[in-house]
C-alpha cells in the first residue's frame, strides 16, 4: 500500500570553504523508500545507512558514488 511522504533531499557541497548544501523538498506516495531512492539518484553506486527516528521518519545517509546526500522521509 502506497503511502505519502515529504521528502526533505540534501546534497552536501564537496567544496571546503562552501558549507551550503542543495535542499529540495516534494510530496510523494511510494511503497517502497529504497526503490524511490533509486530512481533518483540513477546511474550512480549506491550505499547507504538508513534510520528511523522516534517520530517515524526514515532518514537515508546515502554516498552516491563519493557524493554524500539525505533523503529524509516523513509521512503526511
Amino acid at each position: 500500500m502506497k503511502k505519502s511522504y515529504e521528502v526533505v533531499w540534501e546534497i552536501f557541497n564537496e567544496c571546503a570553504n562552501n558549507q551550503m548544501r542543495d535542499i529540495f523538498i516534494e510530496e510523494i506516495e511510494t511503497e517502497d523508500t529504497d526503490a524511490w531512492i533509486r530512481s533518483k539518484v540513477k546511474d550512480q553506486e549506491l550505499t547507504w545507512e538508513k534510520q528511523e527516528l522516534k517520530d517515524g521518519t526514515l532518514v537515508y545517509d546515502v554516498d552516491a558514488t563519493g557524493t554524500k546526500e539525505r533523503f529524509s522521509f516523513t509521512e503526511i
